[in-house]
Order: structure tokens, then sequence, then C-alpha cells
């Protein structure tokens, strides 16, 4: 058996790092993704998806940032308080592209009287990522739900 040269070790060396980043970048961007829905910073959705994205939600298909957006902001109104927990990010790495899959647990609430949940969901996602010119990008997002706790909440009229 031979040793690995100098350069062999540097090149994996090189290579792990860069997979330890792009995971780190992917982790960051998922949780990016709840917070984005959470606060309701849809006009911001360049930072975390693409233009071609597209969504298979409980709430709908969308293909296309804004049609994504507007699928957004449709199940997420102003009088609605969200909380979304996402956990167990699995990142398999295939060079400038990526699929994850993670659990979530979202939670859905009057923003007007926040004391306790109306609607829970526990969904598991799947993601497509794309690394873009400014970094990576989610290029697809599907849902698939577990379980449902309560009933949906009725925006006032």
């Amino acid at each position: 058996m031979t040793e690995p040269t100098h350069a062999t070790v540097r090149v994996d060396a090189a290579l792990e790092l860069q997979q330890l980043r792009d995971r780190h970048a992917i982790g960051q961007l998922i949780d990016a993704l709840g917070l984005w829905l959470d606060e309701k910073r849809f006009d911001d959705a360049l930072a975390i998806l693409t233009d071609d994205v597209a969504a298979e939600t409980p709430g709908g298909t969308a293909r296309g940032l804004a049609a994504v957006v507007d699928q957004a902001r449709r199940n997420h109104p102003e009088d609605t308080g969200t909380q979304h927990v996402i956990a167990n990010a699995v990142i398999d790495l295939d060079g400038d592209r990526a699929h994850a899959g993670a659990n979530l647990i979202a939670t859905f609430f009057d923003a007007a009287r926040p004391s306790a949940p109306r609607l829970q969901l526990g969904e598991r996602y799947r993601f497509d990522l794309v690394r873009t010119p400014n970094g990576w990008r989610i290029s697809a997002v599907r849902t698939s739900p577990l379980w449902v706790l309560g009933e949906p909440l009725r925006s006032a009229p």
C-alpha cells in the first residue's frame, strides 16, 4: 500500500473544508427559510430562493419566484403569527447542487392574541439547492404532512 502524497492530502483537506463550508451555508439557509416565513420578510426572497424556485406544500403548488412568494403570503397572513422549527437537516452534496431533508413543526396562532397555538403541523421538508454566484439558494421545496393538531386559523374579513 502506498502512502498518500502531500499534494493528495492537501486536495482531500481542501475538498473536506469546502464540503464543511457548503453544509454550514445550506444549514443556515434552511434555518433562514423558517425565519423568512415567521417574520414575513417576503420582499427578501432572493436571499434564500432562486428565480425559478418551485414549491409543493399543503398550501398549494407554485413555480417561479413571484408565485412562490404569493403562495407564502397567502399561507402566512399578517393577522396570523407563526413559528417554524426546522431540525434534523441531512444534507447530500453533489458539486454545485445539493438535496436536503429536515423535520418541521409549524405553529400557527392568532397574532392579536398569541396566548395559545390554534394549529400545529408536523411535516417533512425536502429541498433541492443550487450554488449561485450569490451563494447557496433553494431551488425547490416540498413538504409532506405527517400530523395536524388543531384547526386552521380564519383570517378576519
